[in-house]
C-alpha cells in the first residue's frame, strides 16, 4: 500500500445509485464457494501485507472515516445519541489530527434506532456525516412484512438518509430465491432516495455459497451496500465471508457497470484486523472502493483502537483505554 492512495480525506465522487436489475438466477445460482481456497487466499493476508509507521498511521485514519459509529442498546437515550454524534463530529483528538496533517476527520455515519433518529439528526446538523437506521424488524426481521416497510418509510420521513435492512434468512435457507429478490425489492423502493444496506446475517445462512448467492440477488433487487451482520448473531463478520462478499461485487460492478458498497459488521474491534479488512478491499475491488460511499465499518469499539495506535505513533506512548470509551 503507498501512501498517496491513503490519506483520510479524497473528494468524494458521487456514484450512481445501483438501479438493480432484473432476476437472473441462471446467474445467482451458478456462484460458487471453495471453502477451503478462500481460507488459504485470507490466510496469507497478514504475511504480504505489512504496513508500518506514517502508512499505517493514513490507513487507520481512513478506516476511522470509514466506521458507522454506532449505538443499538434498549437504553439509549438522547444524550447518549448526542455524545456519539460528538464523537462522530471528532472522532480524534484535534491535536493528534494537527501531528498527522488531518485537519478535518469524521466518522462515515451515526447509526442508531428509528427514535433516536431525530436527536442525531439534531446533533450532527450541517455536518454532512448522515444518519443511518437500522429497520425491518432488526435483528432478526420477523415482524409482519407490512410493518417492516412502514418502519422503513418512517425512518426516511424522520431524517434517516441511510436504512439499514435485515433480509428474511429463510428465504435463502430454503432457496426462495424469488421471494428474496422481491423483499429486497420492496424495501429499496420504500428507502426512497436513502440509500440501502441490506444486511444478510451470514452466520446463520450456512453456506458460504448461500452468501454469494444472497449478496447477488439482494445487488440484483437493487441494493446500494451489502452488509455481513446486524452484530448479534454468534458469528459475525469475517475475512473469508467478506472475500465471498466482494468477490460478488465484483461481478456485479463486472456484468452491470454499478457499484455497490460493503460493510463488514461486527467482531472487529482492532485496528490491526481493520488493516486486514481495508487490504482486502484494495486488492479486490480497488482503490475507489476505499472511500466511505463505498466501504463503512460496523464496529464502534473498533474506534477507541485506532485513536490509541495514533496516540502511539504520534506520541511513542499508549493513552488510557478509558479516555476512549464511547457513550
Amino acid at each position: 500500500m503507498h501512501s498517496a492512495t491513503a490519506t483520510a480525506q479524497l473528494p468524494q465522487t458521487m456514484e450512481p445509485r445501483n438501479p438493480g436489475c432484473d432476476l437472473d438466477l441462471d446467474w445467482a445460482l451458478g456462484l460458487q464457494a471453495n471453502r477451503s481456497a478462500i481460507e488459504r487466499r485470507c490466510a496469507t493476508l497478514p504475511g504480504r501485507r505489512s504496513i508500518k509507521k506514517d502508512h499505517q498511521a493514513a490507513w487507520l485514519a481512513r478506516a476511522v472515516s470509514c466506521i458507522d459509529l454506532t449505538t443499538l442498546s434498549g437504553d439509549d437515550t438522547a444524550g447518549r445519541v448526542g455524545r456519539l454524534c460528538a464523537k462522530a463530529r471528532q472522532p480524534v483528538d484535534q491535536a493528534i489530527l494537527d501531528a498527522l496533517d488531518l485537519p478535518n476527520l469524521t466518522t462515515g455515519a451515526v447509526c442508531v434506532y428509528h427514535d433516536m433518529i431525530g436527536a442525531a439528526v439534531d446533533a450532527l446538523s450541517g455536518t454532512g456525516i448522515p444518519v443511518a437506521a437500522v429497520s425491518t424488524g432488526f435483528p432478526a426481521g420477523l415482524s409482519p412484512f407490512h410493518l417492516r416497510v412502514a418502519e422503513i418509510e418512517a425512518s426516511v420521513a424522520s431524517g434517516a438518509s441511510e436504512i439499514d435492512i435485515v433480509i428474511s434468512r429463510r428465504h435463502v435457507l430454503a432457496g426462495n430465491w424469488q421471494a428474496l429478490y422481491d423483499e429486497m425489492r420492496a424495501f429499496r423502493t420504500a428507502c426512497g432516495d436513502a440509500h440501502v444496506k441490506a444486511i444478510l446475517a451470514t452466520g446463520e445462512l450456512g453456506t458460504l455459497r448461500n452468501v454469494a448467492r444472497a449478496s447477488m440477488i439482494c445487488m440484483m433487487a437493487g441494493a446500494d451496500f451489502i452488509k455481513t451482520s446486524t452484530g448479534k448473531e454468534s458469528v459475525n463478520a469475517t475475512l473469508p465471508v467478506s472475500l465471498v462478499m466482494i468477490r460478488a461485487i465484483r461481478d456485479f460492478h463486472h456484468r452491470t457497470g454499478f457499484r455497490v458498497g460493503y460493510k463488514p459488521a461486527g467482531g472487529i474491534s482492532k485496528a490491526k484486523d481493520a488493516l486486514m479488512y481495508l487490504a482486502l478491499i484494495k486488492e479486490e475491488l480497488g482503490d475507489r472502493w476505499l472511500r466511505p460511499d463505498l466501504f463503512r465499518f460496523g464496529a464502534s469499539s473498533l474506534l477507541g483502537d485506532i485513536e490509541r495506535q495514533l496516540t502511539h505513533h504520534v506520541t511513542g506512548a499508549y493513552s488510557a483505554g478509558h479516555r476512549h470509551a464511547l457513550g
